[in-house]
C-alpha cells in the first residue's frame, strides 16, 4: 500500500447557485422525470408488443419500405446548400453523456425513428435480424423465453443495437465473444449515394463490415443487423468473491477470477464482472448458466433481483465484503439487466435516498429515470456542472495494465465504485480503429490467445472524491490526463463519453487508415461528418461546419484528379 500515490490535495470550492440546483434536483426527478419516464417505457412496451404480433413477412415489408424512404430522403439533399447528413433524433435522446453538439449547427436530417423492429429470430442459423433502434430490453424479452440470447447483451435496457454497433458495447460475456460489434454477422447499410448494401466479413463489402464499428454512423446509415445468438438456460449461478488488498492485488484477483493461470477452459465462467469499492476492497462476480431444475434444488438460494423493491445490485454485491463468498441463482433475464434500475450507481447521485427501502418499496417501480429525460430537463449550467464535477468514462485497457489503470484513477479522480469487465480484442484481417498491441501474441500474457488480446473496461462513473468533500476539481483537466494516459498505454476511450481530445490526439488513440479508406471508397466524405468531428466537444458553428466540409472534400477531389 505504500507505493500507492494518494489523491491530489485540492483547496475547498466555494458553493454557487448551481450546486443547490443539483442538490435538490431530485424534486424534479420524482415529480416530473420519473412519471414521464414510466409513461414512455409503457408506451415503448406497447409498441414492442404490437410489433411482435405482426408476421415476419409484414415486418420485413415495412422495413423495406422504410429503407426506400431513407434512400429517397438522401437523394433530396443538395450538397451545395444543405449541411452534412445526420439522423433526425433530438440531441438529448442519446443514452451517452456526450451531448450531441454537432446537431446545433447546419445539418441535413434523415428520420430513422421507424427502425425499431425485431425482423427475425432464426433458430437454425442462430442469428437475430434486428433494426438499429431495437434495444436490449426488447431483444431479451423476445429471446429469453426461447432459451436464446445475443452473445453479448449490454446491461442497460435502453441501449440500442445501432449505438452498440456504430459505437461500443460490452457485457460480462465479452471475455468469450468480444465487444458487441464482434458478434455481428452482417449489416445492412444505406450509403451516401443511396445504395443499399449488405456487408459481411467475407463478401465484397467486407471492408465496410470492419469499418462500421466505432465509426459513429459516419460511413452510412445502419438500417439492420444480423447478430449471433447463443443457447442459454433459465438461471445464472452467480458467485460473489470478496478481494482485499492493494489495487494491484485487487486487479490480480480480478484476472484470476476468469483467466486461470493454467489455461484450463473448464475454469472459465460464462459471465464475469468486478466492482472495486475502495482502494483496498473489491468483489468479483462469476456466473455460469444453470437450469431451472438445478436452481430449485433444496438448499439453493434464488434471488429475483429484478423486483422493484430489491436492493440495488451493486449494494447487494457489496455485502460479500462482510459475509464472505456466497452463491445464488438469478433468473437469467434479470441478471442481464441487473444494473438498469440504479443505472449502475449513478442512481445514488440522482436520488440520494433512492436506495432506501421505503423509496424502493413505494416508488422503486418507477425506476429508472430515462437518461434522455434527465438530459432534456437540465439547463446549460447543470450540464456544465456535470462536465466539471462528475465523471462518466470507460477506459479500455490491456488486462495486464488494469492495476496501473486503477492506481491512475485513484490518484487523479478518486472515483468509487469502479466497474471491471473483460473483453477480447481480436486480431482482424484489417487494422480497424481499435486493435490489439502489436506482437501481443508472443508475450503469452494471462488471458491472451493467439488470435485475441484480453482487454478490460474500467468503468469510472460517479462524483470524484474531491467533489464529494467540497473541494475544487477540474473535470476537463482530469479527463485530458485520462486520455493522455490511455494514448500512452495503447488503450481506448469509448466515444459516448465527453472527450477533451484534439484531432491530433484523437488519431493517436485510434487508427484512421481503414476508416478513411472506407470514407473515400463509399462516398462518405462530404456527406457524413467525420467521426472526430462528430465526437468533438462543444458547439459547432456554421463556419466550423463549412471548414470541416472543405477540409475533407479537398483531399477527396485531389485523389480523384
Amino acid at each position: 500500500m505504500a507505493d500507492l500515490q494518494e489523491p491530489l490535495v485540492r483547496p475547498k470550492r466555494k458553493k454557487v447557485l448551481v450546486d443547490y440546483l443539483v442538490k435538490f434536483r431530485w424534486i424534479l426527478v420524482i415529480f416530473v422525470v420519473l412519471p414521464i419516464s414510466a409513461l414512455i417505457y409503457f408506451n415503448i412496451y406497447l409498441g414492442d408488443v404490437w410489433s411482435a404480433m405482426k408476421s415476419e413477412k409484414r415486418r420485413q415489408k415495412e422495413h423495406d419500405d422504410n429503407v426506400q424512404k431513407v434512400v429517397k430522403r438522401l437523394k433530396q439533399r443538395n450538397p451545395k446548400k444543405d449541411g452534412l447528413v445526420c439522423t433526425a433524433r433530438k440531441p438529448w435522446i442519446a443514452v451517452g453523456m456526450r451531448n450531441v453538439d454537432y446537431k446545433r449547427a447546419r445539418h441535413f436530417e434523415v428520420d430513422l425513428s421507424a427502425f425499431r423492429n425485431i425482423l427475425e429470430i432464426d433458430r437454425e442459423r442462430m442469428v437475430a435480424k434486428v433494426e438499429p433502434l431495437v434495444n436490449m430490453g426488447q431483444i431479451t424479452r423476445a429471446t429469453c423465453p426461447m432459451n436464446l440470447a445475443l452473445a453479448v447483451v449490454a446491461e442497460l435496457d435502453d441501449l440500442t443495437v445501432g449505438g452498440l454497433i456504430n459505437g461500443y458495447g460490452i457485457e460480462g460475456s465479452s471475455h468469450l465473444y468480444g465487444l458487441f460489434s464482434d458478434t455481428v454477422v452482417a449489416v445492412e447499410v444505406v450509403l451516401a449515394d443511396g445504395r443499399v448494401v449488405r456487408a459481411t466479413k467475407d463478401n465484397e463489402y467486407s471492408d465496410l463490415f470492419y469499418g462500421i464499428p466505432w465509426s459513429q454512423g459516419t460511413l452510412g446509415f445502419l438500417v439492420s443487423a444480423e447478430i449471433k445468438l447463443i443457447p442459454i438456460k433459465e438461471y445464472m449461478r452467480l458467485t460473489y468473491t470478496p478481494v482485499k488488498g492493494s489495487l494491484k492485488e485487487i486487479a490480480q484477483g480480478y484476472c484470476d477470477s476468469f483467466a486461470p493461470r493454467d489455461g484450463d477452459p473448464a475454469k472459465v465462467p460464462d459471465f464475469v464482472e468486478g466492482m472495486v469499492y475502495t482502494e483496498n476492497e473489491g468483489v468479483m462476480m462469476t456466473g455460469v448458466y444453470a437450469s431451472k431444475e438445478e436452481a430449485k434444488k433444496k438448499g439453493n438460494k434464488i434471488n429475483c433481483v429484478g423486483w422493484w423493491f430489491k436492493p440495488w445490485f451493486y449494494q447487494h454485491a457489496q455485502t460479500a465484503l462482510k459475509k464472505g463468498e456466497f452463491v445464488e441463482y438469478i433468473p437469467t433475464r434479470e441478471y442481464y439487466h441487473r444494473h438498469t434500475r440504479c443505472l449502475y450507481w449513478e442512481g445514488k447521485l440522482i436520488l440520494p435516498f433512492g436506495d432506501q427501502f421505503w423509496f424502493r418499496f413505494l416508488l422503486g417501480w418507477l425506476m429508472p429515470p430515462k437518461v434522455s429525460l434527465l438530459k432534456a430537463t437540465q439547463g446549460e449550467s447543470i450540464r456544465n456542472y456535470y462536465h466539471d464535477n462528475h465523471v462518466i468514462q470507460d477506459m479500455l485497457v490491456p488486462l495486464y495494465k488494469v492495476g496501473d489503470a486503477l492506481e491512475f484513477v485513484h490518484k487523479e479522480m478518486e472515483v468509487y465504485p469502479l466497474w471491471l469487465c473483460p473483453h477480447r480484442l481480436y486480431k482482424l484481417p484489417v487494422k480497424t480503429m481499435v486493435y490489439p498491441e502489436p506482437g501481443f501474441e508472443h508475450h503469452h500474457r494471462q488471458g491472451d490467445t493467439s488470435h485475441a488480446q484480453m482487454f478490460t473496461d474500467v468503468g469510472v462513473y460517479y462524483a470524484p472524491g474531491a467533489v464529494l468533500r467540497g473541494e475544487e476539481f477540474n473535470g476537463a483537466l482530469a479527463v485530458h490526463r485520462l486520455e493522455q494516459w490511455l494514448i500512452e498505454n495503447h488503450s481506448y476511450q469509448p466515444q459516448y463519453a465527453v472527450s477533451e481530445l484534439n484531432e491530433k490526439d484523437f488519431w493517436r488513440m485510434f487508427d484512421a487508415s481503414h476508416y478513411e479508406h472506407c470514407r473515400q471508397k463509399y462516398g462518405a466524405v462530404g456527406t457524413f461528418m467525420s467521426v472526430y468531428y462528430k465526437s468533438k466537444k462543444g458547439r459547432k458553428t456554421e463556419k466550423e461546419v463549412q471548414e470541416a466540409e472543405a477540409a475533407i472534400l479537398e483531399p477527396a477531389y485531389a485523389d480523384e484528379a
